[in-house]
């Protein structure tokens, strides 16, 4: 595999957009450290996960308790580690029009690809977790236009998400994703579909690039991309697949070491040290220190 500084920028992620004959699948991130795996396995884009880094970040669920600063905090440590396009999280953009703007412009500053922008009230909570609520249409549209006119590129997306499905239906989240799209969002984002036919409805109601949510186990079905694109989606993101699989392998691991002392019989989820360094670009590192030396 080609290490991090082998490897060369790729389209930007409007740039992918305009590819309407593939689908773009996002891995989700939830630090540096598994952004670098994300770009080392091929992947030309990313989704900073606000429920994978409200877990890293804090050891919380996805239920409101992750902030503004500590979500730009950790989009700096991300886009610093890859070359490709990061979209973020934003949950609901934390407060008013003013705040959703403002952070828009300190993620377009650190190089953010774009950000997905909810309407849920807060403290909001994972899209595919039970009671949920939005606000009204009329108080997220000037939030929604107030990230698109803090932009200073169109190159930085806007994904507008609704979560009106549970509370509202799906007729009114149909609705709410036409009206968002008149706003001027770049891509319009319906969360949790409940069947294949949900799905299909959503696509063919609304005239706009189209975000799925394929969570292991979550409310929506779980298709592949090429599925997804027949249908009409332009954007998959597997958030929480990086996540919970590493979760498995450490609690795997460390349960081993807690019962025996040893880690023998796990060494197979672990990668050597030998290539953990050069994952890491270590000897980069040491030959640079050498020329300083």
């Amino acid at each position: 595999m080609l290490s991090h500084s082998q490897m060369q920028k790729p389209r930007s992620l409007r740039e992918q957009l305009e590819d309407k004959n593939r689908i773009i699948v996002l891995p989700g991130v939830f630090d540096a450290l598994s952004a670098r795996i994300a770009e080392q396995v091929g992947f030309e884009a990313m989704f900073q996960t606000g429920y994978g880094s409200s877990a890293a970040l804090l050891g919380m669920p996805d239920f409101g308790f992750l902030n503004a600063g500590e979500t730009v905090d950790n989009a700096r440590r991300i886009i610093r580690a890859v070359s490709v396009p990061v979209l973020v999280d934003a949950d609901t953009g934390y407060g008013n029009p003013l705040n959703a703007w403002r952070l828009v412009r300190d993620l377009e500053a650190l190089g953010a690809a774009g950000i997905f922008l909810e309407d849920q009230i807060w403290p909001k909570r994972c899209g595919h977790m039970v009671g949920k609520d939005v606000i009204p249409k009329d108080d997220y549209l000037p939030k929604l236009k107030a990230a698109v006119e803090a932009r200073k590129s169109k190159d930085f997306i806007i994904v507008a998400r609704t979560d009106a499905r549970a509370p509202l239906g799906l007729d009114e989240a149909i609705e709410r994703g036409k009206a968002y799209r008149k706003a001027g969002a770049d891509v319009i984002f319906v969360e949790a579909p409940r069947s294949v036919q949900e799905l299909k409805k959503v696509a063919n109601e609304i005239d706009a690039p189209l975000v799925a949510n394929m969570i292991e186990d979550g409310v929506t079905p779980n298709l592949t991309g090429q599925e997804l694109l027949k249908l009409g989606y332009r954007i998959a993101v597997w958030p929480l697949s990086g996540l919970y699989s590493a979760t498995y392998a450490m609690r795997e691991v460390f349960s081993e070491l807690k019962k025996t002392s040893y880690t023998r019989k796990t060494r197979k989820m672990m990668v050597t040290f030998k290539d953990f360094n050069e994952f890491v670009d270590l000897q980069k590192y040491m030959n640079l220190e050498k020329r300083y030396s």
